[in-house]
């Protein structure tokens, strides 16, 4: 079976491929440049950019979208993540956190499957922590200051725990259990 995945993000693209390739599904890319809807619900945008995808390519496809809730910013920056990072960056949520205590923090992905029978969502989580400053050199966004609940690691210093962990694959088991029924 091949499926396609519409998103920009390369590192993304590179994730999801390397751990549905594992379960034998076959996943091409599809450079899918959309202006994202703007909601508190990641389950509205990835939904919509599901429908406005599968519109234009006519084949089975996933969209995801993630957003990283901080409990002590009330959510922020959630689904408004990726434009946080482009603007302040992990700097910048780190000096927004500078005196805070609680730096409880939950990663969330849904992604959104279309095939022109069924759209359905799946939805990922990780709970961890903000770090204090930013560690490791790998991964991509807010990796270097995201630390998984049970673990002393970033995602960022350790990229075998992401793999294990990340909401982005709970996301994907939960696709592949869908695609294999």
């Amino acid at each position: 079976m091949v499926i396609y995945f519409a998103t920009s993000n390369e590192h993304k693209f590179k994730e999801a491929n390397e751990i549905l390739s594992a379960k034998g599904i076959s996943v091409e890319h599809f450079n899918f440049k959309h202006n994202e809807i703007r909601s508190d619900s990641l389950e509205e945008i990835a939904m919509e950019a599901v429908d406005t995808t599968f519109a234009q390519l006519k084949k089975p496809v996933f969209v995801e979208d993630t957003g990283l809730f901080i409990d002590a910013l009330n959510g922020f920056p959630g689904t408004y993540s990726a434009w946080a990072l482009k603007k302040i960056g992990s700097d910048g949520i780190l000096k927004l956190l500078k005196s805070a205590s609680n730096r409880a923090a939950t990663f969330k992905t849904c992604i959104a499957f279309a095939n022109g029978k069924i759209t359905k969502t799946f939805l990922g989580e990780c709970k961890g922590a903000i770090a204090t400053k930013k560690r490791g050199k790998s991964g991509f966004g807010y990796d270097p200051i995201f630390t998984p609940k049970g673990y002393k690691k970033t995602f960022a210093e350790d990229l075998e725990i992401k793999v294990k962990v990340s909401h982005r694959f709970a996301a994907l088991q939960k696709l592949t259990e869908f695609l294999k029924a």
